[in-house]
């Protein structure tokens, strides 16, 4: 495999954990929904802890009861697989499908100003958290606050070309 510029406008969809097995597998960490989706994209590249972006082609997916596990072409063996550890998996941002209405990708929340219904800065999105009944956002302001991603309940709107999240969430909370 040799290093190229890699996607246009990159999306971490993956991140490699440990290996898994004797035979080239790895244990994934997921950011696509469904998971399955990771083996529909067409170019996919890999990028290293040093920084060096390269084609990949993902021969196998299985998924677990303690989690996601990919095969790569070419990487059949625990030293091979080891030689990528916590490797990002990427797509170009043009293979990700549309979102539909009132849904957004976490990339694009993420360093969006949120705001109070009042108009108060509680401060900027910096993370988001799964889980599992819902999203967390991570922002930070004077101070650290989570505050749950509940559109129309605790998220009132989101304006992502104002880079705006308008909340109503306690700002002492």
């Amino acid at each position: 495999m040799t290093a190229s510029a890699g996607p246009v406008d990159p999306v971490v969809i993956a991140r490699f954990g440990r290996p898994y097995g004797i035979k080239g597998w790895v244990w994934l960490q997921v950011f696509t929904r469904p998971i399955e989706n990771i083996e529909r994209y067409r170019d996919v590249y890999l990028r290293t802890e040093r920084g060096e972006t390269r084609p990949v082609k993902i021969e196998k997916l299985t998924v677990h009861p303690k989690g996601v596990a990919i095969k790569l072409a070419g990487v059949d063996d625990r030293t091979g697989i080891e030689s990528l550890a916590r490797a990002e998996v990427l797509v170009g941002r043009d293979a990700l499908p549309p979102a539909g209405p009132n849904e957004y990708y976490w990339r694009d929340l993420m360093g969006c100003e949120v705001v109070h219904l009042s108009g108060q800065v509680l401060g900027e999105v910096r993370d988001i958290m799964e889980t599992g009944a819902n999203d967390v956002l991570v922002v930070q302001g004077d101070r650290e606050r989570l505050i749950p991603f509940l559109p129309d309940e605790v998220i009132r709107a989101v304006d992502l070309d104002a880079r705006r999240i308008e909340v109503d969430w306690d700002p002492d909370f």
